[in-house]
């Protein structure tokens, strides 16, 4: 004996596939709201994650120039004692003192040379041309006929 087919009431809940498209579309703003809730959350894990790597990193780094700063006062510790070979201890570090003078006074004109190059930072060069073009195009100024 073959059974009628039970009708759903409406306490019963609806299968996801049983949903109506408006029900759907109501629905639509909360899942998108829940979607970026959701990849907000993992953006806030993973950039928590990388900025404390970048911070250890920077630590690293850190102690590595503190060290580096320990490396070269043995270098030039190294460098009077081999000045103390041939001649007094005071004239052997006066030697070395006056040879990282002349370094740093060297680096300093070349970073000044370099820093008058690269001012004002501002692409003047490009705005010049962009000034002569607009001239050009009104037909005023100085322009190449070609």
């Amino acid at each position: 004996m073959a059974t009628a087919p039970q009708a759903k009431t409406k306490t019963e809940s609806k299968t996801p596939d049983d949903r109506s498209l408006f029900s759907l579309l109501r629905d639509l703003p909360g899942l998108l709201l829940e979607l970026l809730r959701v990849e907000f959350e993992q953006f806030k894990r993973e950039m928590a994650r990388k900025l404390k790597n970048i911070g250890v990193g920077a630590a690293l780094v850190v102690v590595a120039l503190s060290l580096t700063t320990f490396f070269f006062g043995t270098l030039i510790a190294a460098a009077v004692f081999g000045f103390a070979e041939i001649m007094p201890t005071w004239a052997a570090a006066l030697t070395v003192a006056g040879i990282i003078l002349i370094l740093i006074i060297v680096l300093l004109g070349l970073a000044v040379s370099r820093f008058k190059k690269g001012s004002p930072p501002l692409p003047t060069e490009t705005f010049d041309s962009i000034v002569d073009d607009a001239n050009a195009l009104k037909g005023e100024g100085r322009y190449d006929k070609r």
